[in-house]
């Protein structure tokens, strides 16, 4: 167990478990990474026996599909046996090199026994006076043990890390608070390096026009990663400002798919439902004595179960004022106690409020204009609404731009995408052409609504004639659906099948 081990089991779990004590706390850390180093030289590694339980499934599919006769389960026949032959490979790759490693796992404790026997002989010929063996052992068997020992060690520390570590560091400690809170602090591959630098990229493929934005939310994210955001506030706390259908809500879901794959990944209160005095119970549970005590509150309770995630919290202006109040200690502090006593902590969400306020003069502008012309208009509204000692809590106001005609051709992308990917399930492909995509866009645009009329126009022009024909035997499993634009709207040829 390495001193740094030690020092990261300390102040680590002084920052990420918080509703235990030190040094409590750190000495189960440190006694459950090395039970974990332990079963690791004995057992197969993590990695590797993740890869041969998905080979034992997707085997036992492959058997129940090699009875089925449709080209269905014939397709995914043919996908899984390519899926299971590239599995098999890694599996064979990682079970060489972790036998490999077990080896001189096996060689470096053998020449540490010996090294501790032939110091006890050392000094049991120096006491007896036979200082031939002992310069003998002094002199050549010690130093030549050694220095096998770190050439062995060295050969551990080359290329990609150990599947079966022997040493308890810091790295080990990260991995194991890792697990408990689901807080990713320990040390990023260099692949997540690259995703975090191009973040925006990765937003900007489901967000169209908010450049700003983007960058402000981005730039949260990698200060909480490299360490660098104050420890005793949430990683971020953002209010979103704009009209409606501009990005707000749907930014809020790309960055928890950006965190953690899952687009459900985040906590969404609807303020509209907290609109009365009384409603703040709801977020942090009743008070003893009252209906509903034991079931804990809508946010406290979310945050306590799942430490790491976003909060989003949707149409602020609609709620009751007094509902901030319980917003202050947590953009503040990082932390609020609920109904039942317990202190949440939310030092590691990341916070978002989104309000339509003022988008009346951001509605009104003109394609091409600065929103930065109507912030001190916008700021009035919200001052007149907010309290100061909540927005000074704010990390940054964030103005959304109306979206612009030319950028609607990147939403009807983004939308069509998600439609083929209800189609996937019946093997079935738009081939849309350029005439067809800027009818949707010009249809679709609306400089008072943003993208939602788009979603409206898809499902009316192209998904409802779509499931029409399906129903009507029209258009088969398999096909390419080629779609145009005509003088009457969207013209659907008829389906090829592949």
């Amino acid at each position: 167990i390495s001193d740094s081990a030690i020092v990261a089991a300390a102040t680590l779990s002084n920052r990420y478990i918080t509703d235990r004590f030190l040094p409590d706390k750190a000495i189960d850390l440190v006694d459950e990474a090395a039970s974990r180093v332990r079963m690791a030289v004995d057992s197969k590694p993590e990695a590797l026996d993740e890869i041969d339980r998905r080979l034992v499934q997707l085997k036992i599919e492959r058997e129940a599909l090699k009875k089925e006769t449709d080209s269905a389960s014939q397709n995914r026949l043919e996908r899984l046996e390519d899926e299971i032959g590239d599995l098999e490979i890694e599996s064979h790759d990682l079970t060489t090199r972790w036998k490999a490693e077990k080896d001189k796992v096996g060689q470096g404790a053998q020449l540490r026994e010996t090294l501790d026997r032939l110091r006890i002989e050392l000094a049991n010929a120096q006491r007896a006076g036979d200082l031939g063996r002992a310069s003998e052992i002094a002199y050549g068997q010690i130093p030549q043990i050694e220095r096998q020992l770190a050439e062995a060690e060295a050969a551990e520390t080359k290329g990609s890390g150990p599947l079966t570590p022997e040493v308890v560091d810091a790295e080990q400690i990260a991995q194991v608070v890792s697990r408990w809170t689901g807080v990713p602090v320990d040390k990023m591959l260099e692949g997540e390096r690259e995703k975090l630098l191009h973040m925006e990229d990765a937003l900007s493929g489901r967000v169209v026009g908010q450049g700003p934005a983007l960058a402000a939310v981005s730039d949260a994210v990698r200060r909480a990663r490299a360490g660098l955001n104050d420890p005793n506030r949430p990683l971020g706390s953002f209010l979103f400002l704009g009209p409606t259908g501009v990005g707000k809500t749907e930014l809020t879901k790309a960055l928890a798919a950006f965190l953690f794959d899952d687009d459900a990944a985040i906590t969404r209160i609807d303020m509209s439902e907290y609109m009365e005095k009384h409603s703040v119970s709801r977020l942090i549970g009743a008070p003893p004595g009252y209906v509903g005590y034991d079931e804990g509150g809508a946010l406290t309770e979310a945050v306590r179960r799942r430490p790491y995630q976003v909060i989003l919290f949707d149409e602020v202006e609609k709620a009751h004022p007094d509902v901030f109040n319980v917003l202050l200690q947590v953009l503040d502090d990082g932390r609020l106690t609920d109904g039942q006593g317990r202190v949440i902590d939310f030092k590691n969400t990341l916070i978002i409020l989104t309000s339509n306020l003022g988008s009346d003069a951001l509605a009104g502008q003109s394609e091409g204009d600065d929103v930065e012309a109507v912030r001190p208009y916008v700021m009035d509204q919200v001052r007149a609404h907010f309290r100061p000692e909540f927005l000074n809590r704010i990390d940054e106001i964030i103005l959304f731009r109306r979206l612009g005609r030319d950028q609607m051709a990147g939403i009807v992308r983004i939308q069509l995408a998600r439609l083929e990917k209800l189609m996937a399930d019946r093997r079935l492909t738009l081939a849309l052409d350029d005439s067809a995509a800027a009818w949707l866009a010009d249809k679709g645009y609306d400089p008072v609504y943003g993208a939602r009329p788009l979603k409206r126009v898809i499902q009316k022009e192209l998904v409802d004639p779509m499931a029409r024909k399906l129903l009507a035997g029209e258009i088969a499993d398999g096909s390419v659906i080629a779609v145009s634009a005509g003088d009457g709207g969207l013209e659907i040829g008829k389906a090829r099948v592949h």
